[in-house]
């Protein structure tokens, strides 16, 4: 146990408040030598090379930067390596500098809604955006729609096993319509009968296929991970799914990922890429593709995901819906394996805050195995006054984005200031450039110890686990060092600012285009220059293990238009979503859902809908119209 006196009272694990080396890190516009953007049958071949080859290994892995903490070992000699990021809280109820442990509350009283006077109608129109759990939970309450009639209008959208597919399949690995209709059943009859679980009970929800969910194969996006019928039957619920089930929600499915997990395009030859919904030759992001493409596409107000490396907020961000990565080990994998467990993390997705904090109260309950305390949920109050209203602002580290992303980010930031009273304060984070490099060769060499070398897998995935295999101990060791010195200096920001969110942008770059379909979709795309773009943020959180929110920004206009990559107007056709990014303390995500909220409420204007936007509530009001008809007949 480290750290001030006080927060050793609060939290186990918490690393000491020092700060970081006063040095001017490597030039943050990167400057390396690069490795060339690979698709097609070029990557193929390079990748098998690259598995054979020694000597073009080293130079790879030499050219992404990976041997740059061997520059500042001297800052790294006296620094104890960190392999594992988890703080624990210990004490919820008196939570020194206001930052609060607790999750978001979930009783109907207080878990905001429409007016349930409202006709369907209405009530579809008082939407901003997308419907969100409230508008679900309030038209069942109401019985204008029944879960049972949202699963039959969803289901055709998503099942592949049909002739044509579904529209939008591409973002589902499988669905088991068996399971999903009779828990839909469930639920509506909870409903007819006045015993409804909750605001969950019957709740559409899209799964990643990286969870165990009961009767389905886990493929973590891969074709080599065995699905036979025994394997299958040994799978369980992972705790997660235990908890959504426990408060009836629907699981439609698993959706699409990066094959296992391990890249931020979206890209997934092996089961189909889904593209992105505001702009078809623009890439979801990943690794969680399906599962933000399903809530911005209206399927589902909520999704489960994964993040490591950015794996919800990129998405989120290039979806323009909203993302949490929790907290390290917040949330539980058991009685599965975490195979990233030095990063990675579960984590939900969800069209709009209220919605997202739902979820994230339900899934954050601790399993009995961990050592952090039962979550006491509390509502979201954007008019607290009583809480800190820090934002603090990296300026060498924000300077690295796009100018378009930079205005739009800055723009709300500004009004959160002006409108929310919000203070602004500079903060400085050493060895960013460094960092980014530690967490990805800590993030490959997990991988590379979990994947067995095998041809099946996808050329983009191998050559990553064929650097994974290259990284020397030395190195490696040397992550871990920097690890520990990053978590003190982020100790220290929380010691002198209590309380402050630390704000960027989600991605340094907007959007991933995909512009070389035929190849890429075929095979792959391997563009570490992209790859390294769109995780230039989001890597902090998970390597030091603290949480997480990504909200949206608004949008930049796409390549090949006029203006290219300038801000957008919501009526810009092919415009590109971006997002904005907040980091809280250890154990904080109450206060960053706070600010999220915050952030929601002055960017409405910054949201819109995709183009491939379902309207799922009027294709539910038809099947009540069918169900009646055929039941009066």
């Amino acid at each position: 146990m480290g750290g001030s006196p006080d927060r050793q009272k609060r939290f186990l694990l918490y690393p000491a408040a020092v700060r970081g080396p006063s040095v001017i890190s490597t030039n943050l516009k990167d400057n390396e030598k690069r490795n060339p953007a690979l698709s097609g049958l070029v990557l193929v071949f390079c990748a098998f090379l690259l598995e054979h080859l020694g000597f073009l290994r080293e130079l790879t892995w030499r050219n992404a930067g990976f041997g740059l903490l061997r520059g500042i070992s001297e800052y790294l000699e006296n620094a104890e390596a960190r392999f594992d990021p988890t703080v624990i809280p210990l004490d919820d109820e008196h939570p020194e500098s206001m930052v609060s442990t607790e999750a978001p509350v979930l009783a109907d009283s207080e878990f905001p809604s429409p007016p349930q006077s409202l006709s369907l109608s209405a009530l579809i129109e008082s939407a901003p955006v997308r419907y969100s759990v409230a508008h679900y939970r309030s038209l069942y309450l109401s019985g204008e729609l029944t879960p049972l009639a949202v699963v039959n209008a969803v289901l055709p959208l998503i099942r592949r096993d049909t002739a044509p597919p579904g529209k939008h399949s591409t973002a589902w690995i499988n669905v088991r319509v068996d399971l999903v209709v009779k828990a839909a059943e469930a639920s509506t009859l909870r409903y007819k009968e006045g015993r409804s679980l909750g605001p969950l009970d019957g709740i559409p929800v899209a799964i990643k296929d990286e969870y165990d969910v009961e009767g389905y194969p886990t493929t973590l996006g891969s074709v080599i991970v065995p699905t036979d019928e025994e394997t299958v039957k040994k799978i369980v619920d992972s705790w997660s799914i235990e908890k959504l089930k426990e408060a009836g929600a629907i699981i439609m499915g698993k959706t699409t990922l990066v094959e296992f997990g391990m890249d931020t395009s979206g890209s997934n030859p092996m089961f189909g890429t889904p593209r992105n919904p505001y702009n078809e030759q623009y890439y979801t992001g990943g690794s969680s593709s399906g599962s933000a493409y399903a809530v911005s596409a209206g399927l589902v107000p909520l999704a489960m995901g994964s993040d490591a490396g950015g794996s919800i907020r990129i998405p989120s961000s290039f979806c323009s819906v909203y993302g949490l990565k929790p907290t390290h080990n917040r949330l539980s994998y058991l009685p599965a394996v975490n195979h990233a467990s030095t990063c990675a993390v579960q984590g939900p997705i969800g069209a709009d805050i209220n919605s997202l904090a739902a979820l994230y109260a339900v899934v954050s309950q601790p399993h009995p195995a961990t050592g952090f305390p039962k979550a006491v949920p509390r509502p979201l109050m954007s008019g607290d006054n009583d809480r800190p209203r820090v934002i603090g602002i990296p300026e060498a580290w924000f300077n690295r984005a796009s100018p378009a992303i930079q205005k739009l980010c800055r723009g709300l930031v500004e009004r959160l200031a002006a409108e929310k009273g919000y203070k602004l304060v500079p903060i400085e984070i050493p060895f960013l450039k460094e960092g980014q490099k530690a967490h990805a060769i800590t993030m490959l060499t997990d991988a590379a110890t979990a994947a067995p070398p095998d041809g099946r897998i996808s050329p983009t995935i191998r050559i990553l686990l064929a650097l994974g295999r290259t990284t020397r101990a030395t190195d490696l060791l040397l992550a871990q060092k920097l690890r520990r010195v990053l978590m003190q200096h982020l100790a220290w920001l929380w010691q002198t600012h209590p309380g402050m969110v630390v704000v960027t942008p989600t991605t340094q770059c907007a959007g991933w285009p995909i512009r070389e379909p035929a190849a890429e979709l075929r095979h792959g795309v391997s563009d570490g220059e992209k790859t390294q773009e769109t995780m230039a943020y989001v890597w902090l959180a998970n390597f030091c293990g603290v949480p997480s929110v990504s909200v949206p920004a608004g949008f930049v206009v796409p390549e090949g238009r006029p203006n290219a990559g300038a801000v957008a107007d919501i009526e810009t056709p092919g415009k590109v979503p971006v997002g904005l990014m907040a980091m809280g303390e250890w154990a904080s995500e109450e206060a960053l859902l706070q600010f999220a909220a915050d952030a929601e409420e002055l960017g409405r204007g910054l949201e819109c809908r995709p183009p491939c936007w379902v309207d799922v509530m009027e294709l539910a009001r038809r099947e009540m119209e069918k169900s009646h008809v055929e039941s009066t007949r």
